[in-house]
């Protein structure tokens, strides 16, 4: 979270946790699990923030490449296939151990971010949140090709945005 307690954006540029070069620490901390595939990074930090972000190929795949060109981590292509599954280097242990402070307040900002969105408050506002989407959906099976009430509702919706974000 921000210092005005609000969240930003979706993409790790604009989530709390992750600041400028912040998300080579995390791909690193998760390959020194486990030498994992692209795909399997981008799923294990779906997994880890709830489905409330996942990062794209365009994000994770230039990050591994800049960790390889690094010497932090190497791709190994798996047996019998041509797909690639990165690990960890030497070198990137001990980079990741040089900047254990640093990786470790990531991770606490990954930790806050996970108790905002599992908490109480969030349970009780994505219960309305999904009962709104729930009914946006059936609405708008109804009115297929009604750009009319497309547009009606769509101006509903954000004036609601509007409104939740002039709360006080």
């Amino acid at each position: 979270m921000t210092a005005d307690g609000l969240l930003r954006g979706a993409g790790p540029e604009y989530l709390p946790m992750f600041g400028h070069g912040d998300l080579k620490f995390v791909v690193l901390s998760l390959l020194a699990e486990k030498p994992r595939h692209g795909y399997e990074i981008i799923r294990e930090l779906e997994a880890r923030f709830g489905g409330a972000y996942s990062p794209s190929p365009g994000t994770v795949y230039p990050t591994l490449s800049l960790l390889e060109d690094l010497g932090y981590a190497r791709a190994v292509a798996e047996d019998g296939s041509t797909r690639k599954v990165f690990e960890i280097t030497d070198e990137g242990r001990t980079y990741l151990e040089e900047n254990r402070p640093l990786v470790d307040e990531i991770f606490g900002r990954v930790d806050e971010f996970g108790s905002f969105m599992f908490g109480s408050v969030m349970s009780v506002l994505g219960t309305a949140f999904a009962g709104l989407g729930r009914a946006t959906f059936r609405a708008a099976m109804r009115h297929q090709g009604d750009e009319e009430w497309v547009k009606r509702a769509r101006e509903v919706m954000e004036r609601a945005a509007r409104d939740i974000e002039g709360l006080n």
